[in-house]
């Protein structure tokens, strides 16, 4: 069995936040390498947890290391379609936990990372799809500057994008590696201290490739629904696009009546569909952060369903 670690952010917070029911219907929508699955999963005791991920090999390292969970292979977008072949229509609760995984990080063949080099892929589900070297070696200049742009918040994306219009004129861009030298060749000198001056194009390119955020407001709508009365859905991210998107969602459905404030009565007729438990994110503690690097931008923020 492959090594498919993962160190899970916020365990305790997770916990708390779900408030697991014994004998309940559960959902770890972001499987990974089953170390959030297998904190929750003694918890349901006689009820069921479903895992979903588009990695095999997650879903293989989870299913070993967690009795009695039930995977799933897909998106966690798809989720409704997923248990419903499980004939499950209703659960207590779902969590979200949207970073890339250690494993997929630290395994230089998946192509996630800038510190080792491969292959230049960086898909969750390694059988299908566009991978990174397409992206930077076919897209058009204009292509590229909106994904640094929207996705990483790239300040330097000119100059990256230049460069690798550039590099790829007389040859094509393979591996991580190369991607990170022609980075580094481009930013300025003062860039190359503090931050890895790659992190945000990574990021970019990882966010297009996965389609991260366009389909995530849709998805997590459709969770909502799938969230039986008083049902609880935690969701962790890592980027300030993904928190702002589910930040605005949670507020939107706690809210009953949209109708203008000089209207003296309902017109709309909306009912709020979900109570925010966290106003605020929660964040990691000063302890956990110094067990795990990986969790310093973590945001949790969690939502009950009414």
């Amino acid at each position: 069995m492959i090594d498919f670690h993962h160190l899970p952010v916020l365990p305790d917070e997770v916990i708390d936040a779900l408030q697991i029911q014994p004998g309940g219907t559960y959902v770890d929508g972001t499987l990974g390498g089953g170390g959030h699955a297998a904190l929750i999963r003694p918890r349901v005791q006689n009820g069921k947890l479903f895992g979903i991920d588009r990695d095999p090999q997650a879903l293989a390292a989870a299913t070993a290391r967690v009795p009695g969970l039930i995977p799933l292979h897909g998106n966690f977008h798809d989720m409704t379609d997923l248990l419903h072949t499980q004939g499950i229509n209703k659960v207590d609760g779902v969590l979200l936990d949207l970073g890339v995984s250690s494993h997929q990080l630290d395994t230089p063949e998946r192509g996630f990372s800038y510190r080792f080099d491969g292959p230049l892929d960086m898909r969750m589900n390694p059988t299908q799809g566009t991978t990174a070297a397409d992206i930077v070696n076919h897209h058009t200049g204009d292509a590229l500057t909106k994904i640094l742009y929207q996705y990483g918040e790239e300040r330097f994306t000119p100059r990256i994008v230049r460069a690798i219009l550039k590099y790829r004129e007389t040859s094509p861009i393979h591996t991580t590696q190369q991607l990170v030298e022609i980075i580094k060749s481009a930013v300025p000198a003062k860039a190359l201290h503090g931050q890895h001056p790659a992190m945000r194009t990574f990021m970019a390119l990882r966010i297009a490739v996965n389609d991260e955020l366009a389909p995530l407001q849709a998805a997590l709508t459709d969770i909502v629904a799938l969230l039986a009365p008083g049902g609880r859905l935690a969701v962790i991210t890592f980027h300030s696009l993904e928190d702002r998107i589910v930040k605005q969602l949670f507020r939107t459905l706690a809210r009953p009546c949209t109708c203008p404030r000089d209207i003296p009565y309902c017109a709309c007729g909306k009912i709020a569909q979900l109570r925010e438990v966290t106003r605020r994110p929660i964040l990691p503690s000063q302890a956990e952060l110094a067990q795990n690097n990986r969790a310093h931008s973590a945001k949790l923020r969690v939502a009950e369903k009414v």
